[in-house]
This record gives structure tokens, C-alpha cells and sequence, in this order.
């Protein structure tokens, strides 16, 4: 059986008054992440780790933030093309580690809804998708409670 592993990684700002969209929900309507679709950054390196895994490119070649027809799309929809996109190629997640840095609001709390939400859309078993969450200790963009940023792994395997 072939396998592949891919690294993926995003960053978005934050600002207040707009909702924080993170593992497929809402988390908080009082400061959020700035983008030009619902900026859901676990997501988003979600999506870049199984691109890359798949020798697919990256999520901004998929979906250029210079196309209207992604202004504000949620973040679900790519995340369940970029699945269809590797079922295509004959590829199929395996299972994914990923880490959410944020200072506020707490993450893990939500995990086990984000993990429901992406494991459904996904087609894998919720065990196969693991989420961290830590902060960066005040120190940097991060600490300062000016931005957000996710790091995903994946490992991707041969459709049997």
C-alpha cells in the first residue's frame, strides 16, 4: 500500500466584532479571523497538509483569494473539495495531527465538536483526527492576541 504525508500551515489576523470561525464552527462572535473566506485557519492547514500529501499544490491555487466566488465561503465547503479532490487521485485521509495557537479564546472546549464536524466530512472515524491546542505564551503576534495561526500533519493512503 502507497502512503504519503503532507505539512500544512496557516496565519490570520484577528479583529474584533467579527465571528471566529475554527474547525468548522463558531466559537466566538466578539473577536474573529480576518480573510477573505471565513478565515477558518485549522481548516485551512488542514486542507494545505492534504493538498500537499496528494502533490495537489496549495489551497490558494484551488481557491485564489482574488475569486468572488470564494469571498466568505465556509471553510467546510474547501475542506470537502480538497477531500473529493484526493478520493479523485485515489487517495484517502489516513488520519491528521494538527495544533491551533491562539492566546484567546480557549480552544479546547470546542475540540470534540470540531473534531465531529470534520471527521463527518471527511468520511474518517472521529479517532483518526486529533486537535492540540496551546498558546504562545503572550510572546510574538500570537501572545499579543493579534493573531491566530494552525499547523496540521496528515497521512494519506492508497484507496483499497
Amino acid at each position: 500500500m502507497k502512503i504519503r504525508t503532507g505539512f500544512g500551515y496557516d496565519i490570520h489576523q484577528l479583529e474584533e466584532g467579527r465571528n471566529f470561525w475554527l474547525g468548522g464552527i463558531k466559537i466566538s462572535e466578539e473577536v474573529g479571523a480576518v480573510g477573505h473566506s471565513d478565515a477558518d485557519v485549522l481548516i485551512h492547514a488542514i486542507c494545505d497538509a492534504m493538498l500537499g500529501a496528494a502533490n495537489l499544490r496549495d489551497i490558494g491555487y484551488h481557491f485564489s483569494d482574488k475569486d468572488p466566488a470564494f469571498k466568505g465561503i465556509d471553510s467546510k465547503i474547501l475542506l470537502e473539495r480538497v477531500n473529493d479532490m484526493l478520493e479523485n487521485k485515489g487517495w484517502q485521509v489516513g488520519n491528521i495531527d494538527s495544533t491551533v495557537v491562539l492566546e484567546a479564546p480557549k480552544v479546547n472546549p470546542h475540540i470534540p465538536e470540531m473534531v465531529e464536524v470534520m471527521s463527518k466530512i471527511l468520511n474518517i472515524d472521529r479517532d483518526c483526527l486529533s486537535i492540540k491546542a496551546t498558546t504562545s505564551e503572550k510572546m510574538s503576534f500570537v501572545g499579543r492576541g493579534e493573531g491566530v495561526k494552525a499547523y496540521a500533519s496528515v497521512l494519506i493512503h492508497e484507496i483499497l
